[in-house]
C-alpha cells in the first residue's frame, strides 16, 4: 500500500562529506517488508515541487522507525539536510518492488555489491539474508576514504567484507569489478545483488549475464514515483523496436541482469 505521511524526524546527522543519515518514525514503517524499496520525500521549501526518491536503508517495524541515507546534490536535499529532530517530513511510500527473497537458496550463499551512495539500500538486504541463515559476501567500492560509509554495519552481518577505493586511500585500490574477478566462480552464490552508479552496474552485468539470479537496483530521476508520469523509463533489453520500456519507480527499481538497458 502506498501511503503519505508526515513522518517525525528523530535524528539527521552527517556521516560523510555531503552524506546524511536520517532516522524517521511513523506508521508507514509497518508497510516496509521488502529491502530496497524507496521513499519519495518532499523538500521543506515551497519552490521545490517535485519529490526526491531516497532508498530505505533499514527499518524496524517494532518501533516504527526507518533510516534513509542521502547525499546532498542540489538545493532540495540541502534543505532536507538542515532539518532537525522533532520536525516533520512529508513522505510517500514505501515505493518500488524491492528485492524478492522468496527464491530458494540451496547453497546458502549470496553476493552483495555496492558502490558509493548505492550501498545504503543493501544493508537491510544483507540483514534479511543473514536472518535466513544465508552467508553474505559483500563487496563495496568508494571514491576515497572520506566517502566510506556503513563499514561496521556490513561487517556485523557479512561473512566476508571487502572494500576498495578508486584512489587507494582506504582498503585496496581498485573497483568492485576487480573484486568480482578474484572470486572466480560466481555460480557458487545463489543470488547476486548490486546497487550503485551506472558504470559499476555495467561492470556487474558484464560478469553476471549468465547467472540465473543476478539483480541490479537502478536509479533514475522521478516525478510522481508511482508510474503515472513515465519520467523514469528504461528501455527493455533485446527489443529490436527500441519501443518497449519499463518504469524504474513502478516496475523497478530492481531488475534482473539483462532485463533492461543500463
Amino acid at each position: 500500500m502506498i501511503l503519505q505521511e508526515e513522518m517525525t524526524i528523530l535524528s539527521n546527522v552527517a556521516i560523510a562529506p555531503r552524506v546524511f543519515r536520517m532516522v524517521l518514525k511513523g506508521e508507514m514503517v509497518l508497510d516496509m517488508r521488502t529491502p530496497d524499496q524507496f521513499l519519495h520525500i518532499r523538500a521543506p521549501s515551497p519552490d521545490k515541487v517535485l519529490r526526491r526518491p531516497i532508498s530505505i536503508c533499514e527499518y524496524n517495524r517494532a518501533d516504527k522507525t526507518c533510516v534513509i541515507i542521502y547525499r546532498v546534490e542540489g538545493s532540495g536535499l540541502a534543505f532536507v539536510s538542515q532539518m532537525t529532530a522533532g520536525q516533520k517530513l512529508d513522505v510517500m511510500g514505501p515505493l518500488g518492488n524491492g528485492f524478492d527473497l522468496a527464491q530458494p537458496f540451496p547453497n546458502k550463499k549470496a553476493l552483495i555489491i555496492g558502490g558509493g551512495i548505492g550501498t545504503p539500500p543493501l544493508l537491510q538486504l544483507a540483514r534479511d539474508l543473514a536472518a535466513m541463515s544465508v552467508e553474505v559476501t559483500v563487496l563495496l567500492g568508494f571514491a576515497q576514504k572520506s566517502a566510506v560509509i556503513l563499514e561496521s554495519d556490513f561487517a556485523a552481518t557479512a561473512v566476508d567484507l571487502k572494500i576498495v577505493t578508486d584512489d587507494g586511500s582506504y582498503g585496496r585500490k581498485g573497483n568492485v569489478g576487480m573484486l568480482m574477478d578474484e572470486l572466480c566462480d560466481l555460480v557458487k552464490f545463489d543470488a547476486i545483488y548490486a546497487c550503485g552508479a551506472i558504470g559499476m552496474l555495467k561492470a556487474v552485468e558484464s560478469r553476471t549475464l549468465k547467472h540465473p539470479n543476478a539483480y541490479i537496483s537502478m536509479e533514475a530521476r522521478m516525478a510522481c514515483g508511482m508510474g503515472a508520469c513515465y519520467a523514469c523509463v528504461v528501455h527493455v533489453a533485446d527489443d529490436e523496436t527500441a519501443q518497449k520500456s519499463l518504469k524504474v519507480c513502478d516496475d523497478g527499481p530492481i531488475f534482473k541482469v539483462g532485463e533492461v538497458v543500463i
